[in-house]
């Protein structure tokens, strides 16, 4: 099982368009394939250090919930957080995502990392759930959709009016 993958993407909009999708983490539904949405917890509202928010994911038929923490927000260069060990789920994971400005464009880079993870579960895992042996793709599909969601938002705000004459 890969401990660790990345991927990117350009993005034909500035940072603080992208930044705008990407930090509120109630939207990853939108572009993730296996987060089905997400909401903030104890109070939060936006990606700061500390603050916390609940994911819900599904993948064929298996359905689970995690509770993430925000390690890092530093508009609009990078967000990254971590899942965070608890119950029936020891392990953690670090997701993080980095925004650089090309030009008029945005380079993301999306990244899984394996923080910790008990060894019979990453068994457990490798065994009887195949596509998260190796999430390289995932996150390759979760960054064209990201993309693809971008420039709908932006031309969706750009359009000229219609029916005036």
């Amino acid at each position: 099982m890969r401990h660790a993958c990345t991927a990117e993407v350009v993005i034909e909009r500035p940072p603080e368009a992208v930044w705008a999708v990407v930090a509120d983490v109630t939207r990853v539904g939108e572009w993730s394939g296996e987060c089905r949405g997400c909401a903030w917890e104890q109070g939060a509202s936006s990606p700061v250090a500390g603050a916390r928010f609940r994911g819900r994911n599904r993948r064929g038929g298996l359905r689970w919930t995690r509770r993430n923490e925000v390690v890092v927000a530093d508009a609009p260069h990078e967000l990254v957080w971590r899942t965070v060990p608890s119950g029936p789920y020891p392990d953690s994971v670090e997701w993080r995502l980095t925004l650089a400005a090309e030009g008029a464009a945005t380079r993301v880079t999306e990244s899984y990392r394996i923080v910790h993870i008990p060894r019979l579960m990453e068994w457990a895992i490798s065994a009887c759930f195949p596509p998260h042996r190796d999430r390289t793709g995932d996150l390759e599909r979760d960054l064209t959709r990201l993309r693809d969601l971008v420039h709908a938002e932006v031309a969706a705000t750009t359009a000229a009016p219609e029916g005036r004459g």
